[in-house]
């Protein structure tokens, strides 16, 4: 996105929580903070009214908690793309999230960067998982019921070995959490065809949005794991 700085409602429960993350997307001039919720409910009521490029949801909120929201800002305002703010251990709800096509996942204790380009790249389009959410996401996914880590990592593999030398390159910048236009850069092509790798990539891996397919990547072993 150029021009116009990212309008981002920010929603949390604590307002400690509220203050930090303003603060810290207020250190970027190309990003306003429009509004602030402290439930599900009124995220989803401000996102109507103001309209904002980005959603930052905690994923437990009451009356409606991050999961709800998200269902619900698909509905009234799909403008709006969500990044979910998590903690450890909150795993099942990650993947709720997951399937419930948010964008981006951020861990509460990461660091403020992470955060910052969080809301950039899910703003420009990308998927955005951080390094240590993407980890924990496999790690769950290789320990839950019949997905034993060997079985899920050879399942991507093959998923992923389905797809074209150059849909396997467009999957791993995806999954690095760069956009259309950046990943156009460094291939030197035109925007519209890695939107259609894109599309492509979706469809094979039979996945729905580009953080899911980003998960795949990762599963494969195609994204760097993350730095501890």
């Amino acid at each position: 996105m150029t021009g116009e700085p990212i309008r981002v409602l920010v929603a949390d429960d604590e307002p400690m929580v509220r203050a930090g993350v303003r603060t810290i997307l207020g250190t970027d001039p190309g990003i306003t903070v429009v509004a602030e919720a402290g439930d599900g409910h009124e995220a989803v009521e401000l996102a109507r009214r103001h309209r904002p490029d980005v959603a930052v949801l905690d994923i437990r909120m009451p009356k409606a908690d991050g999961i709800q929201a998200l269902a619900a800002l698909a509905r009234t305002a799909p403008g709006t793309r969500a990044v979910m703010l998590t903690t450890f251990g909150e795993d099942d709800y990650i993947l709720q999230a997951l399937g419930g096509g948010a964008a981006g996942f951020l861990l509460k204790a990461g660091q403020p960067e992470e955060l910052i380009a969080g809301v950039r790249a899910v703003a420009d389009g990308a998927a955005y998982l951080a390094p240590k959410v993407a980890a924990r996401v496999v790690a769950h996914l290789a320990s839950s019921g019949a997905g034993a880590a060997a079985g899920r990592r050879t399942s991507a593999r093959a998923r992923v070995d389905a797809l074209t030398p150059r849909e396997r390159q467009v999957l791993s910048y995806l999954g690095a959490g760069l956009s259309n236009g950046q990943i156009a850069r460094r291939l030197r092509v035109v925007e519209g065809t890695v939107k259609a790798h894109v599309s492509s990539i979706l469809a094979g891996l039979g996945v729905d949005n580009r953080a899911a397919a980003a998960v795949v990547a990762h599963e494969a072993g195609l994204v760097p794991p993350a730095a501890h």
